[in-house]
């Protein structure tokens, strides 16, 4: 099996890579998103992969960090999802906003994804809601920079956090909280039950 590709980038489609690793070309299927991520056709890059076997073909799913491929996995786990409607679900949403929509039971955000229906999203959500975690969730968003504004202290990341699951709840999506009390932009100064009426009130409009 192979774990991940490390080569520079020699050709590059719609949706995927070719990958040579010391003169052998490796197409590698990718999530829409990863390839806006890549610095073009001669830059090196490595890909942690997944590899699929079947009958008439070896295909090979490929992907930026090891978090990226296990949420991949996990999709993949689910009956009825298969390896390439798990990457049409990570190219439609992203690996983040996948988390929340799990998260926040937000079967409509999931359906948004080509070709796959409501009762597909459904059971995305039931089988996969229990082995995800909101405080893990916010780390790794966190980790990424995307969840608390720029001019936000580590004292504001707590508050946003706190706030946004004050929010989940009283039964918001997790992706609508997150964007709610982004725009209030909690700094220091403020605590969370500020914050929480803030986003309340923009959530009312």
């Amino acid at each position: 099996m192979i774990a991940f590709l490390k080569g520079e980038i020699a050709d590059l489609t719609e949706g995927s890579v070719v990958l040579d690793v010391n003169g052998v070309g490796y197409e590698v299927l990718v999530p829409g998103q990863l390839l806006s991520m890549l610095e073009g056709i001669g830059s090196r890059v490595k890909l942690y992969t997944y590899m699929q076997v079947r009958e008439d073909a070896v295909v090979l799913f490929g992907f930026l960090t090891k978090d990226d491929l296990q949420m991949f996995r996990l999709l993949t786990g689910v009956s009825g999802v298969g390896p390439k409607a798990g990457l049409n679900i990570l190219s439609t949403l992203g690996v983040d906003d996948l988390r929340f929509a799990i998260l926040a039971d937000d079967v409509k955000r999931i359906a948004k994804t080509p070709g796959i229906g409501a009762k597909t999203a459904q059971k995305i959500i039931l089988e996969l809601k229990d082995r995800l975690d909101l405080q893990d969730v916010f780390e790794k968003k966190s980790a990424s920079g995307q969840i608390t504004p720029e001019a936000a202290a580590a004292a504001g990341s707590q508050v946003v956090q706190e706030a946004v699951e004050a929010l989940v709840a009283l039964g918001y999506g997790s992706t609508e909280a997150l964007k709610a009390v982004r725009s209030v932009q909690p700094g220091e100064d403020m605590d969370v039950e500020t914050v929480l009426k803030e986003a309340l009130k923009r959530m009312a409009f």
